[in-house]
């Protein structure tokens, strides 16, 4: 298993949104989100559920980005 840049605080993600141009924010891996206790959980185990079929085989962890001015919201794929 690899270790997520992201996560671990090796990079930020400064990306600008594509709707109003603001920098984009990284909210957090997506299985965050899924109950108060999925944080706490096994990241294998929650990679089955992470909306990407092949995030444990590629080492993937999906992040939830953004942004605070529009509200928009989307998925990303970061490279562990």
């Amino acid at each position: 298993m690899g270790m997520c840049p992201l996560c671990n605080g090796f990079e930020k993600y400064e990306q600008s949104c594509s709707s109003c141009g603001d920098l984009l924010v990284d909210a957090g891996k997506v299985t965050d989100f899924l109950d108060d206790y999925s944080a706490y959980m096994e990241i294998e185990l929650l990679k089955m559920v992470d909306g990407n079929v092949s995030s444990l085989d590629d080492n993937i962890c999906m992040h939830v980005i953004s942004c605070p001015t529009c509200d928009s919201e989307q998925m990303i794929a970061v490279k562990e």
